[in-house]
């Protein structure tokens, strides 16, 4: 039986980080602590979210990685336990913002990380964390609104951990932050919107609303043409709007589950070496994902095929890689550092990833084989 519960509260709007001082007092934060990477301080954005801020934040943590570690969160935790912080900013992308939720996990909570695993029932040892403002500087990632986050733990393991305590208690999408976003960058995270609302559909779950917002999100994004838009020009204001909100309507979708797509991303994600950025990731396997999930969702292919504006019984793998080939996505794995070696690494934890289990047909280690083959 559906249990459906709707998330949280989001500022969404041209000029919302206005709103963060006030946020922020409404929570009971006196003493935040900033959790960013080092491009958004570069690029002036932390500057511009301290002066709204209207204090001193408690501590700044401006050294997040993408794909981040169990082993930098616990730094991050010492330092926000050291200055007396009461709360948290998340600034960023989908790195940040994860990375803000497991120092929150970390600092109120006694368990090694593992220990709350999503795919092995971590979830219900999850309390409550210190108050969360999450502000989002990428359309894609959705994680401001997201009960989950993802860490590389020292396990070896990008595991996902999930918990409604998780969701950030607000979330600030003020589009503004992303004008001037470099096209591949505004590309990759595009498409990581568009695939958690296309997998989401898919996903076998019963949650209605979800798959109406995904649909919509797919619309948004592709069907009105939002995404080239946006990265045709980095400064077009509309574009920006309708990108973080397809990037909104995703994570709102993706409570419903995710599927292949992710569950080989977060395995691929997990090489450390390689340095691989998720959405372009996901933009690689979806078309092939799609291909193989064909014929075991006929109703909803026909309804992404509309909400995509394509053809009665058009090849929606062919449409996904002609739109990663319009936006600037590279074709292939192997155009991105992967090769057939790291094939049987990325199977076997694609496996074990909670995103395996939202397939809408079952998929075997031979199928990612394949899937991984053919995106090679």
């Amino acid at each position: 039986m559906p249990v459906i519960n709707y998330l949280t509260t989001c500022i969404f709007d041209s000029g919302a980080l206005k709103q963060l001082a006030g946020t922020a007092k409404k929570l009971g934060m006196t003493r935040p602590f900033i959790v960013t990477d080092p491009g958004i301080k570069a690029a002036g954005i932390l500057a511009k979210v301290e002066d709204a801020l209207g204090v001193a934040p408690a501590g700044v943590f401006a050294e997040t990685v993408p794909n981040p570690t169990e082993k930098q969160t616990k730094e991050a935790a010492a330092a926000y336990k050291a200055c007396g912080a009461d709360g948290l900013i998340a600034l960023g992308g989908g790195s940040s913002m994860d990375h803000a939720k497991g120092i929150g996990l970390l600092v109120s909570h006694d368990e090694p990380l593992e220990n709350y695993a999503a795919i092995t029932g971590g979830a219900k040892k999850i309390g409550k964390i210190p108050p969360l403002i999450a502000i989002p500087t990428t359309s894609g990632t959705g994680s401001e609104v997201s009960v989950g986050l993802v860490l590389v733990l020292e396990n070896g393991r990008k595991e996902t951990i999930v918990s409604p305590n998780l969701i950030p208690a607000t979330a600030i999408c003020d589009p503004d932050l992303t004008l001037g976003l470099p096209a591949g960058l505004t590309a990759a995270t595009g498409m990581d919107a568009v695939t958690h609302c296309i997998e989401s559909v898919l996903s076998p779950t019963v949650n209605p609303p979800a798959e109406g917002i995904a649909y919509e999100g797919v619309f948004r994004a592709v069907g009105n043409g939002w995404l080239k838009k946006a990265v045709k020009d980095g400064s077009d204001a509309d574009a920006r709007w309708h990108m973080m909100m397809a990037s909104y309507e995703g994570a709102l979708a993706f409570v419903k589950g995710l599927g292949g797509v992710h569950a080989l991303s977060h395995a691929a994600g997990r090489l450390h070496d390689k340095r691989l950025h998720h959405g372009t990731l996901n933009a690689i396997f979806l078309p092939h994902i799609l291909r193989f999930h064909e014929g075991s969702a006929d109703e909803k292919y026909v309804r992404l095929r509309q909400a995509m504006g394509l053809k009665p019984g058009a090849d929606l793998g062919d449409a996904i890689a002609e739109l990663n080939a319009d936006i600037g996505i590279p074709a292939t794995l192997s155009a991105i550092g992967l090769s057939a070696d790291d094939a049987p690494g990325v199977v076997e934890y694609a496996l074990k990833d909670l995103a395996h289990f939202g397939n809408p047909k079952p998929m075997s280690a031979d199928d990612y084989a394949k899937v991984y083959e053919a995106a090679l």
